[in-house]
């Protein structure tokens, strides 16, 4: 499905504090971004960003950043938190650039967004700078000649593995059993054990607790679809 060009998409992430524009800036410099030395989570592929809002929220220890690739979409997440999160000004830890100087109002101030493509993600995060990783209901890409461009495809996975922590753990949900299916073959060829899979999140009491849906889990649970999950790690890695 093509997305619609909004016109004013670009003028409001120009104009949004927490939309960082020169992200390959910052490589190895995130905390500074944050003005602390607290955990870092992404979120690839954000879409609306119910999920990732509702986690900053409910966790103002951890650092959070949103990924997403169409500033179309990435308008909706920024305006969601404009009226809902709002900003809050960071205690200063170091000199933060002046074009990502949180505002001045209460709100969430653990929340930044970058609208760019996932396949730079080692450009842009340095070895072990993020401590988690989110993908959730990401595009299933169903055509066979177009499986490298899957999130969870072992040619991404090498790039997680590149920027994620010692002990840093990678979290996928989707409601297409066929992408999960596909998920699920992909880890062992990339290096990567699973430390939790499910075919039926929401029936699972334990790895339902603390759950927080994005918009696409509550529409298509509503409708009757089962949730998968997992929780994986690279192999070796059992901090």
């Amino acid at each position: 499905m093509r997305l619609r060009n909004i016109p004013r998409a670009g003028s409001v992430l120009d104009a949004c504090k927490e939309v960082v524009k020169d992200e390959t800036e910052y490589r190895g410099r995130w905390r500074e971004i944050f003005g602390n030395p607290r955990p870092i989570h992404i979120e690839i592929g954000m879409g609306k960003g119910q999920f990732l809002l509702t986690l900053a929220a409910k966790n103002p220890d951890i650092n959070y950043i949103g990924i997403e690739r169409y500033s179309s979409v990435l308008l909706r997440a920024v305006e969601r938190f404009q009226s809902e999160g709002g900003s809050a000004k960071i205690p200063a830890q170091g000199k933060l650039p002046d074009n990502h100087a949180p505002a001045d109002k209460p709100g969430i101030s653990n929340i930044r967004f970058i609208c760019m493509d996932a396949r730079n993600v080692p450009d842009v995060f340095a070895p072990g700078e993020i401590d988690r990783i989110y993908l959730n209901f990401s595009d299933p890409w169903p055509k066979d000649r177009h499986a490298k461009r899957r999130l969870p495809s072992r040619e991404f996975l090498e790039r997680y593995r590149r920027i994620l922590k010692e002990g840093g753990r990678l979290e996928f949900k989707t409601d297409n059993r066929e992408l999960f299916d596909f998920a699920v073959e992909e880890l062992a060829p990339a290096g990567w054990v699973a430390e939790e899979i499910t075919y039926d999140l929401h029936g699972d009491d334990r790895l339902m607790e603390g759950n927080v849906m994005t918009e696409y889990e509550e529409k298509f649970s509503a409708m009757g679809n089962s949730i998968c999950k997992y929780v994986i790690r690279p192999s070796g890695n059992r901090s």
